[in-house]
């Protein structure tokens, strides 16, 4: 059956090739990009090498929350439902850090601007079929500070991105508790994959790019993972792929997990 599937970050790396490997199997893929011409040029792309015309796509900034909710509402008045959304969306180096907001550039692309996209598709998720939410979480996580979450405190790129990777997985922890009908399951996809963040980011890279959209393929739509929602999957362990594995201690803290949704939702 074919699948709606969007794919935030997903005009290269892991994102794109997951996005061609699902277009190659006949679903309707949407892609998700900052820029217009860069996003026109990879559906062009995706639909020549998957021979599939259902592909589409929406542009926005991710670091600019305004441009985040207007996606949001552009995808509400087109789409009726949506059957998997893989917040893929990331980012670690910069030559900015904060945003027009005033946050660190990391926690609005890598938390602040999936938490507000999912939280404003829920009714499209709620109408998909066995919908799944996949977050892209990170082998890299550290506590989540106040001042790194508001941005009003400087931290280094490292450490603010593996806060900003906590936070998502404590938010996905959270989400998958208060929804009935749809699976939420945070990744770390492999550590330095052979993509532009990693070699940016460390000047090398470990696994290859398709080691990182495989097991987002796997997540997305196969049957084993059809029951798994409010889990981590860790894609360093486990051989010949992942295996579901402890996050940080803090994500099963449920006082550390209510104050940063409380937060959050006053920062947002």
């Amino acid at each position: 059956m074919s699948k709606t599937i969007l794919i935030t970050g997903s005009t290269d790396g892991i994102g794109k090739l997951v996005a061609i490997k699902l277009a190659k199997e006949g679903h309707i893929v949407y892609i998700h990009g900052r820029n217009k011409e860069k996003l026109n040029k990879v559906i062009t792309e995706v639909k020549e090498v998957s021979n599939n015309n259902n592909i589409d796509g929406f542009i926005a900034d991710f670091s600019d929350m305004k441009a985040v909710r207007n996606m949001a509402n552009n995808i509400l008045e087109k789409l009726s439902k949506i059957d998997v959304l893989i917040n893929n969306a990331g980012i670690f180096k910069s030559p900015v850090n904060k945003t027009i907001d005033g946050l660190d550039i990391r926690f609005a692309v890598n938390y602040f601007a999936p938490y507000i996209l999912t939280n404003a598709l829920l009714p499209l998720l709620k109408s998909g079929n066995e919908t799944r939410v996949i977050n892209l979480s990170s082998a890299a996580q550290s506590t989540v500070r106040i001042g790194a979450l508001n941005g009003q405190a400087t931290v280094n790129d490292s450490e603010v991105y593996a806060q900003s990777k906590l936070a998502l997985t404590m938010w996905s922890f959270n989400l998958a508790k208060q929804l009935e009908n749809v699976s939420v399951i945070a990744v770390n996809p492999g550590s330095l994959l052979n993509t532009r963040m990693a070699n940016e980011a460390y000047g090398q890279h470990w696994s290859p790019a398709t080691k990182g959209s495989d097991i987002l393929y796997d997540l997305a739509i196969s049957e084993d993972y059809k029951d798994c929602s409010g889990k981590y999957f860790d894609n360093d362990k486990g051989n010949p792929k992942g295996i579901f594995a402890k996050a940080h201690p803090d994500a099963y803290d449920e006082e550390l997990i209510s104050n940063l949704i409380n937060k959050t939702k006053k920062i947002v």
